[in-house]
């Protein structure tokens, strides 16, 4: 007989998503005590490989890292297994495989979310060898990038009427329900009221909290409750579409971050030792120190970087006695490491250099800034004219131009057709083209009083009027743009945040809440994660945790709105990388 124990852990992890999931992980592994096996899937090998790296779980007595759904994996009848996985349909049916015919002595089994009686019972049924010892939930069912930052790894909310795709829906409402789980909290729940999937959502999430009273009965830290906060990517479509100057969000936009990975196929002299990088302010202090600070600044921490590393080989340039052999081996950890940070960083920063200058990246992103914050049509008009004919402008930062210009004048249908002829006769492949269109259906659907007006009361400037206001005292023109998250995390800070835009679906808050999750329908942005950090920082009684569907740069953001109007993904045609070339 198999018995199901729910975990939450008694220590907190103060609102920090990479603590929540390296302490279920931590304890799951130490519950199997000697040499193990730790037994995997396709989402959980990322999720544990986001918040650890192969030397620490290697460190914590586990033999080898291995597949569930690898079938020819030699058996180990010695070692005992911990596995560690979602419990998806796939998943369980791989388990049950695995039972009937096991690999290892006896198993653990940890699920990252709540099982149901049925996958229970089939479980039970398939081990008739008794090989499993206990049968855990433990909730880690998202992908934690940083203390403050979450994803859930998925693209294409909604279909062609504005309303939830319903797999993303359903792998959306487990994900957050886990991240309130890990982090111990039974939060007020508020939502954009202009949004119909923010309200479904809101009241799907607090649904499952009433049906699951008991694994949310816990103290809350705070005599306020905690709030989380739905808002829907489509209020702000002009975030995810901008070039971007600071670290973490330049190299997600030129050159993809996934799932904390960067690929260097393709990169001109890209060591050969290094197919990808990991970047993770966990395990990396330099990019820890520099992810959100702007291009300029990179360079020279760069080099500064450099020099500390050539300080450091040359002073174990001589190594004339046993002394210093013995000095330079105990150093020897920290100096490879520390020779691995250079190499990446340099290769990073290097290739972002490079396609800065090839693709004329500095007058692309001033239009697309004076797009976003300034209002003069016809220079506009001009400046966006003038790049659609420079060869060294890539297609994808064409359509972004274009595009951009399209939501902010969209009166202006003579001059955004002549674009589009513009883009045509660039050989722009039809299944860009038609994000235009898929564009200004995106960001209407769902909302009825914008069906007229597609950003409210005085068109495209509805949307613009909520980042203008803070341009006073910036001097960089490459940053000027603010998301309208800035706006709301504000007003909220304030005590001022309208109940009529963002009305309760659960609870209500008699004081400015400490702790909150914002979770953001359709994606969320790097550079909106820096705000939330900027945030956080200057607001030490409350700490805001920042999720999304899932974390977009403007190549994955035409996938979420080609799919919203029915189509297929742009990836393969806007081929971002192919700009390295």
């Amino acid at each position: 007989l198999i018995g199901v124990y729910k975990v939450s852990l008694q220590s907190r992890a103060n609102m920090d998503v990479v603590k929540a999931v390296r302490d279920y992980i931590s304890k799951t592994i130490q519950d199997v005590s000697g040499m193990k096996v730790l037994l995997l899937d396709e989402e959980t090998t990322s999720i544990v490989s986001m918040v650890y790296s192969q030397t620490e779980i290697l460190q914590k007595e586990v033999f080898l890292v291995e597949r569930v759904d690898v079938t020819n994996r030699e058996p180990m009848t010695h070692l005992r297994c911990m596995a560690f996985l979602r419990p998806t349909n796939a998943t369980i049916d791989a388990v049950l495989a695995e039972l009937r015919r096991p690999k290892y002595s006896q198993y653990d089994l940890v699920f990252t979310n709540v099982l149901s009686p049925s996958q229970l019972d089939k479980l039970a049924q398939a081990d008739e060898q008794e090989v499993v010892r206990h049968v855990h939930e433990m909730y880690a069912d998202y992908y934690a990038i940083d203390a403050h930052l979450f994803s859930l790894n998925q693209v294409g909310c909604c279909d062609s009427q504005g309303q939830w795709n319903k797999a993303v829906f359903k792998r959306t409402v487990k994900g957050v329900i886990s991240v309130l789980l890990s982090l111990k909290k039974r939060p007020v729940i508020r939502f954009a009221k202009g949004s119909d999937m923010c309200r479904r959502l809101g009241e799907e999430i607090s649904y499952q909290i009433q049906q699951e009273a008991e694994l949310f009965d816990f103290r809350q830290s705070h005599d306020v409750q905690p709030l989380m906060l739905i808002l829907d990517r489509r209020d702000d479509p002009v975030t995810p579409m901008l070039n971007q100057w600071t670290y973490q969000a330049m190299v997600h936009e030129l050159m993809s971050i996934v799932k904390n990975r960067v690929s260097l196929a393709g990169v001109p002299k890209a060591p050969k030792e290094l197919p990808e990088v990991v970047l993770s302010s966990e395990n990396d202090e330099f990019y820890k120190g520099n992810m959100y600070r702007n291009f300029g600044e990179i360079g020279q921490s760069i080099q500064t970087l450099v020099q500390q590393f050539q300080s450091k080989t040359k002073s174990h340039e001589n190594i004339e006695s046993i002394e210093d052999m013995k000095a330079f081996v105990e150093n020897y950890p920290q100096f490879r490491s520390m020779s691995g940070t250079v190499s990446k960083h340099v290769t990073l920063v290097g290739e972002l250099s490079r396609l800065v200058e090839a693709h004329s990246l500095l007058s692309v992103s001033e239009v697309e800034q004076e797009l976003a914050c300034q209002s003069s049509q016809s220079e506009s008009a001009s400046k966006v004219r003038s790049l659609l004919t420079d060869p060294e402008v890539t297609p994808a930062n064409k359509l972004r131009l274009v595009l951009l210009y399209a939501l902010r004048y969209e009166k202006n249908g003579k001059t955004i057709d002549e674009f589009m002829e513009m883009l045509h006769r660039a050989e722009l492949p039809a299944e860009l083209r038609e994000v235009m269109p898929a564009l200004q259906r995106y960001a209407s659907s769902g909302v009825p009083e914008r069906q007229s007006d597609l950003f409210g009361v005085k068109g495209a400037s509805g949307l613009f009027k909520h980042v203008t206001s803070g341009l006073k005292g910036v001097d960089n023109i490459y940053t000027q743009h603010s998301p309208l998250l800035s706006n709301v995390l504000e007003q909220l800070a304030k005590g001022k945040l309208k109940e009529g835009d963002y009305p309760f679906c659960r609870g209500q808050l008699k004081d400015k809440p400490q702790d909150v999750f914002i979770f953001m329908v359709g994606g969320t942005t790097y550079e909106e994660a820096k705000a939330v950090a900027g945030f956080n920082e200057a607001n030490p009684h409350m700490r805001v945790v920042l999720g999304g569907t899932t974390v977009h740069n403007f190549e994955s953001f035409c996938d979420e709105i080609r799919l919203s109007a029915g189509g297929v993904s742009t990836s393969q045609d806007l081929n971002c990388h192919e700009t390295r070339q």
